[in-house]
């Protein structure tokens, strides 16, 4: 039976500035280019080749199993991601490839199990959240199913299945296989810790322009507002680039809510650590999109992330309530 839920196919090169790492970084960006024109046994040597000389790269190994996977090679590509859930537990795409390959073979329970623990790692992963969904539907439909072989007569299963295969699509209980194209790269999935990364240097952040103001007060007063929340923003990518931890901080209002629902004082302390911990931070926020709603803001960028060890491109979202005459930010999440 064809699955029906999202692959995170999705992988970042590093580039390695150091004399030592010049090879392994081009063979790392070769089987990146490799695998995007489709030749994917030339891809697997030079992945191969980078982990004889790094076995724990993450980035390879996640490529490796999303390799096999199109191959058709599902129990390699399980070790490969289960393997990686145990190395790495605090990111959430290698569970969702899991949960892909367990439900492509009908085991939807391990499948349901692998994406609560991509949600558990990251509660704003959109891609697992509808994934669970197909997954519990399909749970559904099975049970009802067998509800109908113990009691034909069961009007009520009968109607409930009927509802949940329309819900997912077909009269067989699933739904047409769906996967995500492999251009958008995986925000914090981290690169071998051998590897030195030095990124270009880049301009100060920018964010995109507001509309020019137009003659009518009110207009040109939202014009103004919306301004001043970019200018926000900006700050606080520059502050995250300084590594300057207490005014990164400072852009975060007091009921700011955390992404795993720790307290505020335990959230800060581990963003002071992460950011502490860089030997080099650049934060680029492009193609920005504000909204204002009276005293909340919503604002959708493009995110540019480089540290010495790992860059990436995201889309970003900030919500940002206006407390004290000072915008703020309350939410903060990955996603459209």
């Amino acid at each position: 039976m064809r699955h029906s839920i999202k692959n995170a196919f999705a992988v970042t090169i590093l580039l390695g500035a150091m004399c030592p790492a010049i090879s392994f970084a081009d063979d790392a960006s070769d089987a990146s280019k490799l695998y995007k024109a489709g030749q994917l046994n030339e891809a697997l040597k030079k992945i191969d080749a980078v982990l004889s000389q790094r076995p724990k790269d993450a980035q390879m190994r996640f490529l490796k199993g999303i390799i096999l996977t199109e191959q058709n090679k599902a129990n390699d590509a399980i070790v490969i991601f289960t393997k990686l859930t145990d190395d790495y537990p605090e990111l959430p795409e290698p569970y969702n490839n899991l949960a892909v390959l367990y439900a492509s073979n009908g085991q939807y329970l391990k499948a349901s199990t692998a994406l609560e623990m991509a949600i558990r790692t990251n509660p704003t992963y959109g891609t697992a959240h509808e994934n669970l969904g197909d997954v519990y539907a399909k749970l559904a439909s099975q049970s009802y199913d067998k509800a109908l072989q113990l009691d034909s007569g069961n009007s009520t299963a009968k109607l409930k299945l009927n509802l949940v295969k329309n819900l997912i699509g077909n009269s067989t209980g699933g739904t047409n296989p769906k996967t995500i194209a492999a251009t958008s790269p995986i925000a914090n999935l981290p690169a071998s810790p051998a590897v030195v990364a030095t990124p270009p240097k880049s301009a100060e952040p920018k964010v995109a322009s507001s509309p020019a103001p137009t003659t009518n007060s009110k207009a040109t007063a939202a014009v103004n507002e919306k301004d001043t929340v970019l200018n926000t923003v900006e700050t606080w990518a520059k502050a995250w680039s300084n590594r300057d931890v207490n005014k990164y901080l400072s852009h975060y209002a007091k009921d700011f809510q955390t992404p795993k629902g720790e307290s505020r004082a335990a959230w800060a302390e581990d963003r002071r650590s992460r950011i502490e911990g860089k030997g080099k931070i650049n934060v680029r926020v492009e193609d920005a999109n504000v909204s204002i709603d009276g005293n909340s803001a919503t604002v959708k960028f493009k995110q540019f992330y480089s540290s010495d060890r790992l860059s990436s491109t995201s889309r970003k979202v900030l919500v940002l309530s206006k407390q004290d005459g000072k915008w703020l930010i309350k939410q903060e999440r990955s996603g459209s």
